[in-house]
């Protein structure tokens, strides 16, 4: 008997500048199956999107050299159907930046730091959409 995964197929692009974190996501994803790839800025992510389609993008939104709104928007141009959760531990205050994301594109938010679980809950619930 063939037992195919619920997430095989899914293509899903982590953009984050602190690698501890991006490879944190990558393995999560990838423990449940999704095929994941990796970009360490906003230029090497919207290149890297550009290049291969992608069902999500998980993009964090302070980073160096392209912050995470303006790849957001960038992403959105490149595809409009393209899926994104933004994800940020910036702004312990009042969650500006991810309204931000929101505003400019973003299906989702996810607040740094969050439990594995609640990742792949959003990323399931953004998939299905």
């Amino acid at each position: 008997m063939n037992i195919v995964n619920e997430n095989s197929g899914f293509r899903i692009l982590v953009i984050d500048d602190d690698e501890l974190v991006r490879k944190t996501i990558v393995m999560t994803l990838q423990s449940v199956q999704y095929e994941v790839a990796e970009a360490s800025d906003g230029i090497l992510g919207v290149k890297t999107a550009a290049q291969a389609p992608f069902d999500l993008v998980i993009t964090d939104i302070l980073m160096p050299n392209k912050e995470g709104i303006e790849t957001i928007r960038e992403l959105r141009q490149q595809n409009s159907d393209l899926k994104i959760i933004a994800i940020s531990g910036g702004d312990r205050t009042g969650g500006s930046y991810l309204d931000m994301a929101k505003k400019f594109g973003a299906d989702k938010t996810l607040s740094k730091p969050f439990r594995p679980q609640d990742l792949l809950n959003d990323v399931r619930e953004v998939l299905a959409q």
